[in-house]
């Protein structure tokens, strides 16, 4: 039986307890999951790519332990198709919170799908504690002096919060 690979790739800034439940099932599903991290400098990220990949690689950690998979979390740039196809996944999973992410989510399977046709999308479904959970809604409550500590796990909590509490240059 061929190994089944999925591709879970985001920004992760920063990885939040919907990140890791849609981690949690799909490790549940796959033989090899490969958690991408995106470059994205658009996006304006809070941390920098390689905080970020140490991050999800400390997050999921328990995670992979428990469900026996093994997961990998690796930077990448560029288009996830041609990235899934340089780590050997077969399947690219997206987490859904919401219709407004599904519209969109929808609109990329099928570019994805047309660039390569051989790479299924699946859409996992953000479990009911985690469906508001948006990375760019905890770093906004972070900067307010909100309180995050049920949005993220503990270690990227005690990091957001240092990050966010530093002194601006300007």
């Amino acid at each position: 039986m061929p190994e089944r690979v999925g591709l879970y790739a985001g920004t992760f800034d920063p990885v939040t307890n919907g990140h890791l439940d849609v981690i949690g099932r799909a490790a549940g599903l796959l033989d090899r999951l490969v958690i991408g991290v995106a470059i994205n400098t658009g996006k304006g990220p809070l941390f920098p790519l390689e905080e970020r990949v140490e991050l999800v690689r400390a997050e999921a950690a328990p995670i992979a332990g428990r469900s026996g998979t093994r997961v990998e979390v690796l930077p990448f740039e560029g288009l996830v198709v041609d990235f899934a196809r340089q780590v050997g996944a077969g399947v690219i999973l997206r987490g859904l919170r919401s219709v407004t992410d599904f519209d969109y989510e929808y609109q990329m399977a099928g570019m994805n799908r047309r660039l390569d046709d051989s790479i299924e999308t699946v859409f996992l479904l953000a479990s009911e504690t985690n469906q508001f959970i948006a990375s760019r809604l905890v770093k906004e409550i972070a900067r307010l002096g909100g309180d995050i500590s049920s949005f993220v796990p503990k270690l990227t909590l005690e990091r957001t919060l240092a990050r966010v509490r530093e002194p601006r240059a300007g």
